[in-house]
């Protein structure tokens, strides 16, 4: 079974920074495009940053220069890191991927098939 679980998340003060980890299991991650997408409570959903196969990196407009995505394949893993964090970035973040045709968890740019439980991000 896909397995997605994020880590990482927390409180920290503006202008701090954090890093997120998503540690992928259960299928061939090296192939995969992996994303970042996060949900403020009663708001829509919004793709952060995405990662695919080959490296190439993709964000929403609010985050370049901010936020950087990278990823481990030795690891399966997929990060985030956070730096300067504004009070408008405290959310819950999501680590996504689609490994099938399903569409179980979408944004306005984009459809996964698997998401992981998420990891609250708090600034203040």
């Amino acid at each position: 079974d896909v397995q997605l679980v994020e880590s990482g998340g927390g409180s920290v003060q503006a202008g701090g920074s954090l890093r997120l980890s998503c540690a992928a299991s259960g299928f061939t991650y090296s192939s995969y495009c992996m994303g970042w997408i996060r949900q403020v409570s009663g708001k829509e959903r919004e793709g952060v940053a995405s990662i695919d196969s080959d490296g190439e990196t993709t964000y929403t407009d609010s985050v370049k220069g901010q936020f950087t995505i990278s990823r481990d394949n030795a690891k399966s893993t997929v990060y985030l890191q956070m730096d300067r964090l504004k009070s408008e970035d405290t959310a819950l973040y999501y680590c996504a991927t689609r490994v099938s045709s399903d569409c179980t968890f979408s944004t306005p740019d984009g459809c996964y098939s698997h998401r992981g439980q998420g990891t609250q991000v708090t600034v203040s």
